[in-house]
Protein backbone atom coordinates (compact mmCIF):
# COMPACT_ATOMS: atom_id res chain seq x y z
CA UNK A 1 0.00 0.00 0.00
CA UNK A 2 3.02 2.33 0.28
CA UNK A 3 3.38 2.41 -3.54
CA UNK A 4 -0.31 3.06 -4.03
CA UNK A 5 0.06 6.21 -1.40
CA UNK A 6 3.06 7.34 -3.71
CA UNK A 7 1.34 6.73 -6.82
CA UNK A 8 -1.87 8.57 -5.69
CA UNK A 9 0.02 11.59 -4.01
CA UNK A 10 1.97 11.77 -7.45
CA UNK A 11 -0.85 11.59 -9.19
CA UNK A 12 -2.44 14.75 -6.86
CA UNK A 13 0.75 16.40 -7.13
CA UNK A 14 0.36 16.79 -11.19
CA UNK A 15 -2.88 18.04 -11.18
CA UNK A 16 -2.11 20.41 -8.01
CA UNK A 17 0.37 21.87 -10.20
CA UNK A 18 -1.30 21.19 -13.38
CA UNK A 19 -4.22 22.79 -12.22
CA UNK A 20 -2.66 25.86 -10.65
CA UNK A 21 -0.56 26.73 -13.95
CA UNK A 22 -3.09 26.04 -16.23
CA UNK A 23 -5.12 28.76 -14.90
CA UNK A 24 -2.44 31.13 -15.22
CA UNK A 25 -1.17 30.50 -11.99
CA UNK A 26 -3.22 33.04 -10.59
CA UNK A 27 -4.93 31.03 -7.88
CA UNK A 28 -3.45 29.10 -4.91
CA UNK A 29 -6.69 27.39 -4.12
CA UNK A 30 -5.50 25.31 -7.27
CA UNK A 31 -2.47 24.06 -5.44
CA UNK A 32 -5.04 22.10 -3.05
CA UNK A 33 -4.74 18.84 -4.64
CA UNK A 34 -0.86 19.18 -4.45
CA UNK A 35 -0.88 19.32 -0.86
CA UNK A 36 -2.75 16.39 -0.32
CA UNK A 37 -0.80 14.79 -2.74
CA UNK A 38 2.68 15.71 -1.06
CA UNK A 39 1.08 14.19 2.14
CA UNK A 40 0.17 11.37 0.63
CA UNK A 41 3.60 11.47 -1.35
CA UNK A 42 5.72 11.40 2.00
CA UNK A 43 3.28 9.20 4.18
CA UNK A 44 3.75 6.62 1.52
CA UNK A 45 7.46 7.04 1.76
CA UNK A 46 7.21 6.70 5.35
CA UNK A 47 5.37 3.26 5.46
CA UNK A 48 7.91 1.69 3.53
CA UNK A 49 9.58 1.33 6.64
CA UNK A 50 8.27 -1.57 8.34
CA UNK A 51 8.15 -0.29 11.63
CA UNK A 52 6.30 3.03 10.52
CA UNK A 53 3.75 1.71 8.11
CA UNK A 54 1.11 1.42 10.63
CA UNK A 55 1.35 4.21 11.83
CA UNK A 56 1.71 6.36 7.97
CA UNK A 57 -0.92 4.09 6.41
CA UNK A 58 -3.96 5.01 8.98
CA UNK A 59 -2.63 9.06 8.63
CA UNK A 60 -2.89 8.36 4.85
CA UNK A 61 -6.36 7.07 4.93
CA UNK A 62 -7.12 9.84 7.13
CA UNK A 63 -5.71 12.74 5.04
CA UNK A 64 -7.24 10.55 1.57
CA UNK A 65 -10.44 10.58 3.34
CA UNK A 66 -10.67 14.22 3.69
CA UNK A 67 -9.95 14.94 0.02
CA UNK A 68 -12.67 12.99 -0.69
CA UNK A 69 -14.76 14.74 1.85
CA UNK A 70 -13.20 18.11 0.50
CA UNK A 71 -13.42 17.40 -3.28
CA UNK A 72 -16.90 16.14 -3.05
CA UNK A 73 -18.29 19.85 -3.20
CA UNK A 74 -17.39 19.42 -7.11
CA UNK A 75 -19.71 16.86 -7.74
CA UNK A 76 -22.86 18.61 -7.93
CA UNK A 77 -21.54 21.51 -10.32
CA UNK A 78 -19.66 18.64 -12.42
CA UNK A 79 -23.17 17.26 -13.04
CA UNK A 80 -24.57 20.74 -14.02
CA UNK A 81 -21.68 21.23 -15.67
CA UNK A 82 -21.80 18.10 -17.87
CA UNK A 83 -25.63 18.32 -18.55
CA UNK A 84 -25.42 21.64 -20.60
CA UNK A 85 -25.19 24.25 -17.46
CA UNK A 86 -22.70 27.05 -17.52
CA UNK A 87 -20.94 26.90 -13.91
CA UNK A 88 -18.13 29.22 -12.50
CA UNK A 89 -14.53 28.12 -12.58
CA UNK A 90 -14.95 24.83 -14.75
CA UNK A 91 -11.76 24.40 -14.33
CA UNK A 92 -11.67 24.00 -10.63
CA UNK A 93 -14.83 21.44 -11.00
CA UNK A 94 -13.15 19.35 -12.95
CA UNK A 95 -9.69 19.70 -10.81
CA UNK A 96 -12.31 19.03 -7.71
CA UNK A 97 -13.75 15.79 -9.71
CA UNK A 98 -10.22 14.22 -10.27
CA UNK A 99 -9.56 14.52 -7.00
CA UNK A 100 -12.46 13.20 -5.63
CA UNK A 101 -11.85 10.01 -7.60
CA UNK A 102 -8.31 9.65 -7.59
CA UNK A 103 -9.06 9.98 -2.99
CA UNK A 104 -11.90 7.25 -3.34
CA UNK A 105 -10.17 4.72 -4.86
CA UNK A 106 -7.46 5.34 -2.59
CA UNK A 107 -9.91 5.00 0.25
CA UNK A 108 -11.10 1.58 -0.94
CA UNK A 109 -7.79 0.17 -1.31
CA UNK A 110 -6.69 1.33 1.80
CA UNK A 111 -9.96 -0.20 3.27
CA UNK A 112 -9.14 -3.81 1.63
CA UNK A 113 -5.88 -3.45 2.70
CA UNK A 114 -7.02 -3.08 5.61
CA UNK A 115 -9.29 -6.07 5.96
CA UNK A 116 -6.77 -8.30 4.35
CA UNK A 117 -4.02 -7.72 6.88
CA UNK A 118 -7.12 -8.49 9.77
CA UNK A 119 -7.49 -11.66 8.18
CA UNK A 120 -4.22 -12.52 8.00
CA UNK A 121 -3.20 -11.38 11.08
CA UNK A 122 -5.79 -14.05 12.40
CA UNK A 123 -5.00 -16.86 10.42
Amino acid sequence: MANVAIGIGAALLVLGIAGFVGTGAVSPTALIPAGFGLVLLLLGMLARDERRRRMAMHIAVVVGLLGVLGAARGLGPFFRMISGETVVRPTAVVAQVIMFGLCLVFEVLCVKSFIDARRNRAI
